[in-house]
């Protein structure tokens, strides 16, 4: 027992030294390629057990012979563990080197192009952490490229909006400060209606930038659905008359839902001026409200005559102002954008399909507990 426990004291004497020699070159060597960190791992590996049988051979007083035989055993074994270490170095970082150019090319804009061939399991989980960075980055690139679009469109129709109403107040305000108006009492209430429409307009662009800031604060309370729409419906009324539009509100469930109210009756407002502006005399404006699972439902359905099929997808950009079937008299369109961005703070979807006759809005939000 004395004899195992002395050789095995040798043999941790030099296996330690030459551990902790190749701890200091690791050190040394730590900001350089992998390939030489691995050398120079196998190098201290075969080093610590040349040393340890080293030490052991001689203490155990072994004939030179016999010396000799064990230190050219462990030399091969030293050479042949180097050559391996290099190979194996050379491979990872031919791999590392592949994944670095795929990163920088995904970097300068590009998508990330996986590499070929096999790699470690660390290098590969890198390489599909790096993939689906690479596909939520050009997912938003086109988002954000799509946003740009919208906004150099809105900017163009908000000036041009602006452009002629203001023109229009300018005119009559001299008309009637020169004393050349026919009838000043119209002209009073043109320039009432135009402000009217310039407020209308510079609120709902406050509303979309609180909405695209992220500053939209929801108050949300448990509301029964067949309020909201009866609210709204009373609200659209007048302008329904106007327009010789029919307001149906009969298939609506009283179902509750956790929104807040006047954010959600302004959804349902823009819906229905939306409805109703694009209806024909005569036509009819139906609301409807069912419960879906766990959801909830509400529906605006018009008889605008359809949306064509490669417009639907944008129908709740900002600034959408549709085709010639859907051609607004006065608005910015800034309506839906406001729909889509107040559904979406509530966790709710806003969606349009084309029906008989018409389109169909709907707002899709998750049911109240209970």
């Amino acid at each position: 027992m004395k004899d195992v426990l002395l050789i095995a004291l040798f043999a941790f004497a030099g296996a330690g030294c030459a551990g902790l020699a190749g701890a200091v070159v690791l050190r040394l060597v730590r900001h350089r390629s992998v390939a030489v960190s691995l050398t120079v791992v196998a190098a201290v590996t075969v080093t610590a057990m040349l040393a340890g049988t080293l030490a052991v051979a001689r203490a155990m007083f072994l004939s030179a012979h016999d010396l000799w035989v064990v230190t050219v055993v462990a030399a091969v074994a030293a050479l042949v563990s180097l050559a391996v270490a290099l190979l194996l170095g050379r491979w990872v970082v031919a791999r590392s080197h592949a994944l670095t150019k795929a990163a920088r090319d995904f970097g300068d804009g590009g998508s990330f192009s996986v590499p070929g061939g096999t790699a470690t399991a660390e290098l590969a989980a890198l390489t599909l952490e790096l993939a689906s960075t690479s596909a939520k980055l050009d997912e938003s690139r086109r988002r954000e490229r799509a946003l740009e679009a919208s906004r150099r469109e809105l900017v163009a129709w908000i000036s041009h909006d602006l452009r002629t109403p203001l023109a229009g107040l300018r005119a009559m305000a001299e008309a009637l400060e020169d004393g050349v108006a026919a009838d000043p009492a119209r002209y009073h209430r043109q320039i009432r209606t135009e402000v009217e429409r310039l407020t209308t307009m510079v609120t709902d662009l406050f509303e979309l930038s609180r909405i695209h800031a992220g500053a939209l604060t929801l108050v949300p309370s448990r509301l029964s659905v067949y309020d909201l729409v009866g609210d709204a419906l009373g609200g659209a009324d007048p302008l329904a008359r106007e327009h010789g539009v029919r307001l149906s509100g009969e298939a609506v469930q009283a179902v509750p839902v956790e929104v807040d109210g006047k954010e959600m009756t302004r959804v349902l407002a823009n819906l229905l001026v939306n409805a109703i502006r694009h209806t024909p005399p005569d036509g009819t404006v139906a609301v409807a409200a069912e419960r879906r699972e766990d959801t909830v439902v509400l529906s605006v359905t018009d008889g605008c005559g359809g949306i064509r099929d490669e417009d639907l997808p944008r129908v709740f950009d900002t600034g959408w102002r549709g085709t010639e079937a859907r051609t607004p008299p006065a608005g910015a369109g800034l309506g839906l954008a406001i729909v889509r961005g107040i559904v979406e703070a509530h966790a709710g979807s806003a969606e349009v399909r084309n029906v008989p006759g018409g389109c169909r809005f709907e707002v899709i939000l998750p049911a109240a507990a209970g």
